[in-house]
């Protein structure tokens, strides 16, 4: 019994004065955003945590049903990964009709289950009021100095004001924020052909440095992610890292890839389009591991997931044929709106029974694993 007591007490010890990693992208980082980014690494050596947009808040066929999720229904298992997203954040719902005080509530509970929360920004206009879609050459006017900067930064106060409140018993829950995404396409206004390598640099560096200084959030870790689409060569870093904000300022690493992911009758197509899959996340696990950072798949998949085996033949056997691919820390599905547009399966969906034989994979993280 005094070897047990004595053991305990030099575990508590030993575990107590474990340091937590710093914070790359601020050095005041929350113990909480301490904790989620020590997880996130050690989670990466044990396999790839999965989850997808809007798991909670609707579905295929429901809307808002109190723990409802259309992969717990599918599978039994709930994802690890969660994504949200503040566009029209000066309304009561999100771009996609969601409230934003349950979106709190919601990540408070995945939260307190152990699960991470992930936000995505699509901004819009902030001068016209248009879509995140609206490509207007803005960047100069809302930057500091510019005519329009005021209104720039009043987005800004909103979306702090939300992070703010994101808290459980009264404690920041620690986010991973991933603005200004897939920068490397020109279909957003902040994209490449609407605003300069220069100025993405500016308004990335601008908006962590104001939600810092400006409004002490210090619970918030960020990604870059651009588009695989627009990577031409999926195994070249330089074109990976355009406009890249600097070390300082990213904790993760991303890559947005639905090119290679979709369906077609070639055979020679399929193909070149799984070797590049692989190619792009070695190259992607590459650059993170050089620079000591996380790596993910920010978001993928198939609309409407036509091919019965889409998540074992399609994505898992490629990312297992690679040790170096497979060291992503998470994969990130988009959402299930709708029979015409979904990324997840659903109950009766034809690749139903493919999924839970994808989930049930050692390699392949849920919220149980993370529980564990």
């Amino acid at each position: 019994m005094y070897k047990i007591v004595l053991f305990f007490i030099f575990s508590v010890i030993i575990f107590s004065c474990t340091k937590l990693p710093n914070i790359d992208s601020d050095p005041l980082a929350t113990k909480a955003t301490k904790k989620l980014y020590q997880k996130m690494k050690t989670f990466s050596n044990e396999g790839v945590m999965i989850g997808y947009e809007d798991a909670l808040a609707y579905g295929v066929g429901w809307w808002d049903e109190k723990d409802k999720c259309d992969m717990f229904t599918v599978s039994g298992e709930y994802p690890a990964i969660y994504g949200w997203d503040i566009g029209d954040i000066h309304k009561s719902e999100n771009l996609d009709s969601v409230s934003f005080d349950k979106m709190i509530a919601w990540m408070g509970e995945v939260h307190k289950k152990g699960g991470i929360n992930t936000v995505s920004w699509h901004m819009d206009n902030p001068i016209t009021g248009a879509s995140s879609w609206d490509k207007s050459q803005i960047a100069k006017d809302i930057l500091p100095g510019g005519i329009n900067h005021q209104k720039f930064t009043e987005k800004l106060d909103l979306a702090a004001a939300f992070f703010q409140k994101c808290k459980v018993n009264n404690e920041l829950i620690p986010i991973l924020f991933r603005p200004f995404h897939e920068h490397n396409g020109d279909w957003f206004w902040w994209g490449k052909g609407n605003t300069s390598e220069e100025d993405y640099i500016a308004l990335y560096r601008f908006v962590a440095d104001y939600f810092k200084e400006k409004h002490q959030i210090h619970h918030l870790m960020y990604a870059f992610s651009p588009d695989r689409s627009r990577i031409m060569n999926p195994s070249d870093s330089l074109e990976y890292l355009y406009a890249y904000p600097g070390d300082n300022y990213v904790d993760l690493l991303g890559l947005d890839n639905y090119a290679d992911m979709r369906i077609s009758d070639n055979d020679s197509i399929n193909h070149q389009s799984i070797t590049n899959f692989v190619k792009s996340l070695e190259m992607l696990t590459d650059v993170a591991e050089q620079k000591h950072k996380i790596s993910a798949l920010t978001e993928t998949g198939s609309m409407g997931i036509k091919d019965d085996d889409w998540f074992t033949t399609r994505l898992y056997d490629p990312l297992m044929s690679s040790k170096k691919a497979q060291r992503i820390s998470y994969i990130l599905f988009w959402r299930n709106h709708s029979i015409e547009h979904h990324f997840m399966v659903y109950p009766g969906h034809n690749a139903a029974a493919d999924f839970r034989a994808f989930v049930n994979k050692k390699e392949i993280l849920t919220l149980t694993d993370l529980k564990k």
